[in-house]
């Protein structure tokens, strides 16, 4: 991030705008309340557009390192999240059999 030369977004600044407007729909607001019971918070998308505006016109530094920390973040949330199923190595010894048949009573 020396100088900011060739350095680009992560993301281009139109996926940014689409986080922000979907973040910002019914269907996901519902979805989201749903889930866990609260509005969903969609600044973080605002200001990720903002910032990849500005330094798209200004090539600002400040808006480089706050795409940069906002990225980071993202990355390091999904991290943290671990997986519910340990995956398997090798398929089950019986794979290749047929499902059982339920019987009608």
């Amino acid at each position: 991030m020396a100088d900011g030369v060739g350095w680009r977004p992560p993301r281009p600044c139109e996926a940014y705008r689409a986080e922000w407007e979907l973040c910002r729909s019914a269907a996901h607001f519902l979805h989201h309340y749903y889930v866990h019971g609260e509005r969903p918070s969609c600044e973080q998308w605002r200001r990720d557009l903002d910032s990849c505006r500005e330094w798209e016109e200004r090539r600002s530094t400040e808006a480089q390192r706050s795409l940069c920390e906002s990225e980071r973040g993202r990355v390091q949330t999904a991290r943290k999240h671990t997986l519910v199923w340990t995956p398997r190595q090798s398929p089950p010894a019986d794979w290749h059999l047929p499902l059982p048949q339920e019987k009608n009573k």
